[in-house]
This record gives structure tokens, C-alpha cells and sequence, in this order.
């Protein structure tokens, strides 16, 4: 663990030490917990959680989980709010997908999803990051991170206008501003003025002067991150970014694959990850602004749904994410120019027939 004056941390790069740690926390709640999850599955890991969240509620402790309805589809029907009633725990879905899930998707089903990751116990203890509640995940290259602090009591807060949006009780306030200058939990929201992440990203890329780490599992860039990268590369910046080989969503791997070129004679560096699925969600720039959290760098992550990162300035987080890049792109191989260059036509067409739809992705 590491702190500064207000602020204690831990950053794990392992889903089991993360997991862990997490229910070792809310086996210890007196009086609160809140779990925000894009993605929950009743599995081994979920029950353990579910189990130990009801043991404390017995107990008096107010546990409260907003799920969205479309991650969690799996419960989609079911009488789990009422299972989890009957345990002392609260349960809200995130913009429900009925009646068009059955019928034609609209916006609504697929777009303004509440993508974010947060748990907070006792107000004081957050953590946040690229994590699901999900088994089949164990073993995929996660970065979450352990805050204890003002800065959850922020996260909390951030939850709170969430769970009353949820249950329709009022709308969503402006930006929330965090009491913490070194640690910021950070909110992204579809609408004018609320892209939040995207905003400091963009403006911390075009302040740049050494460099950039990035490491995303989906990176389909708006046009505006693309260019300011580019622009970044071109003024001597070491822009580097890390994906994974190949992830579990196809589509997404031909978008990033699009940008490959005009990126690559821009001078960027692109490494792509040939272990498990690399999932986390890290930027760092010039060792001293750093971000982890639920946002990907593709459009429906920065233009249309719901997330959540932790920015901070603090010097020694941004050398630990750097460290966890550099040994990162040892199990990567870095894409040569030229090698991309000469590929067959045939394999290029799926990338040239997928900027049809990127802007979507």
C-alpha cells in the first residue's frame, strides 16, 4: 500500500488479489456497502460476495447493488431483486432492456449503459477499475485499484445520484466535484457538457511532452483522440498503446485495426498483448497524470454510456502503472510499419469495410 496525505492506494494487477481484498473488505462493513457492476454472474465468485453482503446486512449493515440490465442480462426475469430482498440487500437495474430487448434493440438498449465499476464499504474504502463479478475472467490481465480516503467518500456520493436516477427519484446532477485535487473520482455521461474523462484526456494528450501509456482491451478512438495522438507522436511525444491480440469481441478488434495505419506513420507505437485477455483500462502521461477505471478508449465507451476513473497527479501511481505497462509489453509484440503495410490485400478489407461502423463501436 502506498499513500499521500489523504489518500491510501493499492493497485492490483491480478484479478485474484483484487477479488480478495474485496471481500476481505466487506466481510469487515459496519455500515455500508455499495456495489455499482456492469457485470455480475451468480457463479463461485459472485455467491461468495452475495453470501457475505447478506452475513453483514443481518448484521445492520445497508448493502445496496445497481447492476445494469444489460451486463447482468443473465438475471434478466428472474426473481433475484426478490432473493436478494429476503437476504437484507437493496437491488436496482440500470435502465431495464424490456420491451424492445424482445423485440427490435433501440438506443436505449444497447447505448447509455451504466459501464461503471465501483464498490465503496463504510464511505471510506473504494476501489475501482476494469473488474467484473464474473469467473470466466479470473485469469484476464485487470488493473484495479484500492483507495482509502476522501476520495471514496466521492465514489459513494457518485453512486448515491446514480441509485436515485435509477429508481427515477430525481435526475442526474452536474459534475460532481471531489473534495481531492491529487485523487478525483472522475464521471463520464452521455449529454452535453458531462464527458468529463474524455475532456481531461483529450486536454492532458494535447499538454503532453514525453509520453503517453495507454493500455485498453477495446480501442476504437473518436476521430478527435485519434488526431490528438497523432499530433502527440508528431511533436517527438513516445505515444504508446497496448491492446490485446485478440479480444472477445471481434468487431471491435477489426476498429482498432483501422487506425492501425495513419497511427503507425504518425510514429505510434502499438504492442499487441498475446497472453490472457488484457482488460485494464490505464493511461498514463509524462509520469505524473495517470487514470484507471471503468472507461474503454472506443466511442460507445467515451460518447454514450456511463463511467467512472480514478485521475490522479500523484507521482509514484503513475510509475507503478508505467511499471505494470513495461512488463506488459513483454508478453507483446510490438506492429512494424512495414510488416502491416505488406499483408495482403484480402486481409485488409474487413478493416476497410468496419470504418463503415466505427464511429458506432
Amino acid at each position: 500500500m502506498t499513500s499521500n496525505p489523504s489518500t491510501n492506494w493499492t493497485l492490483y494487477p491480478d484479478n485474484h488479489q483484487a477479488w480478495n481484498s474485496m471481500l476481505a473488505d466487506c466481510a469487515k462493513a459496519e455500515r455500508s456497502i455499495v456495489l455499482e457492476q456492469f457485470i455480475f454472474t451468480a457463479d463461485e465468485l459472485g455467491n461468495r460476495l452475495i453470501n457475505i453482503c447478506a452475513e453483514r446486512a443481518k448484521a445492520g449493515v445497508r448493502v445496496r447493488f445497481l447492476w445494469d440490465a444489460a451486463g447482468s442480462f443473465t438475471f434478466w426475469g428472474s426473481g433475484i431483486i426478490d432473493e436478494l430482498e429476503n437476504k437484507g440487500i437493496e437491488l436496482v437495474f440500470w435502465r431495464t432492456l424490456a420491451p424492445s430487448y424482445l423485440k427490435m434493440p433501440n438506443i436505449r438498449s444497447w447505448f447509455l449503459r451504466n459501464h461503471r465499476r465501483t464498490l465503496v464499504i463504510d464511505s471510506h474504502i473504494g476501489y475501482t477499475g476494469s473488474i467484473c463479478i464474473n469467473d470466466s475472467m479470473k485469469n484476464w490481465r485487470d488493473t484495479n485499484v484500492r483507495l482509502e480516503g476522501d476520495v471514496a467518500t466521492d465514489m459513494e456520493s457518485s453512486f448515491d445520484r446514480m441509485w436515485e436516477r435509477s429508481k427515477k427519484i430525481r435526475p442526474l446532477t452536474k459534475h460532481f466535484i471531489t473534495r481531492n485535487n491529487e485523487f478525483r473520482y472522475v464521471t463520464n455521461s452521455p449529454g452535453p457538457g458531462r464527458k468529463h474523462i474524455y475532456k481531461e484526456l483529450l486536454h492532458a494528450i494535447r499538454k503532453s511532452e514525453r509520453s503517453i501509456y495507454m493500455t485498453a482491451p477495446y480501442f476504437v478512438p473518436t476521430l478527435r483522440l485519434a488526431h490528438s495522438l497523432k499530433l502527440a507522436a508528431k511533436r517527438d511525444v513516445s505515444v504508446n498503446i497496448l491492446i490485446p491480440e485478440k479480444s472477445d469481441h471481434f468487431a471491435l478488434d477489426l476498429g482498432a485495426r483501422s487506425f492501425f495505419n495513419t497511427l503507425l506513420e504518425a510514429g505510434v507505437h502499438i504492442f499487441l498483448y498475446h497472453g490472457n485477455i488484457i482488460h485494464g483500462k490505464t493511461i498514463v502521461i509524462d509520469g505524473k497524470w495517470s487514470s484507471v477505471g471503468s472507461m474503454n478508449l472506443d466511442s460507445i465507451s467515451l460518447l454514450y454510456n456511463f463511467e467512472a476513473n480514478i485521475i490522479t497527479t500523484d507521482s509514484e501511481f503513475a510509475k507503478t502503472l508505467t511499471s505494470h505497462f513495461e512488463r506488459d509489453i513483454k508478453e507483446s509484440k510490438e506492429v512494424s510499419l512495414k510488416e502491416w503495410h505488406n499483408r495482403f490485400f484480402i486481409d485488409k478489407i474487413p478493416e476497410i469495410l468496419i470504418k463503415l461502423v466505427r464511429k458506432f463501436l
